[in-house]
């Protein structure tokens, strides 16, 4: 993901001009380099420390979605459903 991919990104889901930190912003963030890094893994099947590497952000992402979900609902609804993210229970 390139700089200019981030800034998008940042400025699609943060809360205001220059937010890196909310948990919003993160998960957008994470979502983009695991789909960066599925592509990647569909082409070399064999890359294991990618894999490794993939399955840390999967749980890192998972965590911040179950902090979203406890503290505002609403905003983790609209969130998963923009980025077309299902979360299994």
């Amino acid at each position: 993901m390139n700089v200019s991919a981030k800034k998008e990104v940042m400025e699609k889901y943060g809360r205001k001009a220059g937010d890196t930190g909310s948990s919003e912003v993160q998960i957008a963030l994470m979502s983009e380099r695991i789909n960066e890094l599925t592509e990647h893994l569909r082409s070399h099947k064999k890359d294991i420390s990618s894999r490794k590497g993939l399955m840390d952000i999967v749980s890192k992402r998972r965590k911040l979605l179950s902090y979203l979900n406890k503290k505002n609902h609403e905003k983790y609804q609209s969130l998963t459903t923009e980025l077309n993210i299902r979360k299994n229970k």
